[in-house]
């Protein structure tokens, strides 16, 4: 990392991706241009080459998402990037990543819906995002970011988790998040592993050949269909292990819960402006904090839940209610649970967010 590289640049989060992926050890992008996400690919465009990697524009996001699948299946550090509809016709390879066991890296810079909807910032890829998406029952680990300084960081953690668990990761962001224009210091977080070592990871399963492996190693094969019997049932119990196991990656942020009578949950871009609300008004006395989960997948229900003693919740999310589903499970009726939606498309500021705080701060108990 040269000394240039550490200083603080003003970049669009989508920018930040774009130099946390290369960062972090990234050598090939296949993708196909969708707004608010175009930034990404446009900067890899230069640096992938500039890195000694490869990109490409793929004709579909069918055909990205299989090119991502076939790097990933080499044991390369691969990602690929889009919105919307465009996530949506990712969803069978993404389904076939998961059940082949090979990791690979999806940002999503969600974007109003239903179908085209439009370019507009929302959160109404949750469900798609942290229940699989795809057929079949799979999981993808899942981020997200709320500043552009985390767009940078959380690259290094996709990858490193990816491979890690041999599993698809996305990192599910919005258009304000991937818009929003921010100071990003571009220095690896401290925990950060090597791009060598996470490849390293890959070593005993990455198609590559016989290569220096000799004639007489035995052959490897990566696929996601069982048709002997009980086959794929044996498979599926072994992915429930690996789901079971990555569990252990929760991780949240939280704001002020000790004193609060009403904890505040929310992710992404929501839980930044949420934040600011809540400054505002434990400035004027209320007993306010935040609850915010920064995996998706798995969600930090044991933290929560914990919380929950004398204390109410309210959900906001930019989308029609969708985590708020996954509040209530964690706390399993421990606590009331009160939702704040968000229409997809808007664009608010904390001000938008004050009156609903104060009305589920004053709800009886």
């Amino acid at each position: 990392m040269s000394a240039s590289q550490t200083e603080r640049v003003l970049i669009k989060g989508n920018e930040a991706v774009a130099f946390g992926a290369v960062d972090a050890g990234c050598r090939c992008y296949f993708g196909y241009p969708i707004t608010p996400q175009n930034e990404i690919p446009e900067a890899l465009s230069v640096l992938l080459p500039e890195n000694g990697g490869q990109f490409v524009q793929a004709e579909s996001e069918v055909a990205a998402s299989n090119m991502l699948l076939g790097a990933a299946a080499c044991g390369i550090p691969a990602m690929t990037s889009s919105s919307g509809c465009g996530i949506s016709l990712m969803q069978e390879a993404i389904s076939y990543m998961a059940g082949s066991h090979v990791p690979g890296v999806i940002v999503n810079m969600q974007r109003g819906g239903p179908g085209l909807g439009d370019i507009g910032p929302s959160q109404g890829d949750y469900f798609q995002a942290v229940k699989g998406g795809g057929h079949g029952d799979h999981r993808n680990l899942v981020l997200a970011p709320a500043t552009a300084q985390e767009c940078y960081d959380f690259m290094f953690r996709a990858f490193a988790l990816a491979f890690k668990y041999a599993n698809p990761v996305m990192v599910l962001g919005d258009a304000i998040v991937g818009q929003i224009k921010e100071p990003v210091r571009r220095e690896p977080p401290k925990e950060a592993m090597r791009p060598e070592a996470i490849q390293d990871t890959a070593r005993d399963w990455r198609l590559e050949g016989y290569g220096k492996r000799g004639p007489a190693a035995a052959p490897r094969l990566l696929k996601s269909v069982y048709l002997a019997e009980g086959a794929l049932a044996a498979r599926n119990r072994l992915l429930m292990e690996k789901y079971e196991a990555m569990r252990a990656e929760a991780a949240f942020e939280q704001m002020d819960v000790d004193d609060a009578e009403l904890v505040v949950v929310a992710f992404g871009s929501m839980a930044r402006i949420a934040r600011s609300a809540i400054r505002q008004l434990r400035g004027q006395g209320h007993r306010l904090g935040l609850f915010r989960p920064v995996t998706l997948y798995p969600f930090p229900d044991e933290a929560l839940r914990a919380l929950a003693p004398g204390r109410r919740f309210l959900v906001i999310e930019q989308n029609t209610g969708q985590m708020v589903e996954d509040v209530r499970l964690a706390l399993n009726s421990a606590a009331p649970v009160a939702w704040h939606g968000v229409m997809p498309g808007l664009f608010i500021g904390a001000d938008a967010l004050t009156d609903p705080i104060l009305r589920a701060l004053k709800e009886k108990k």
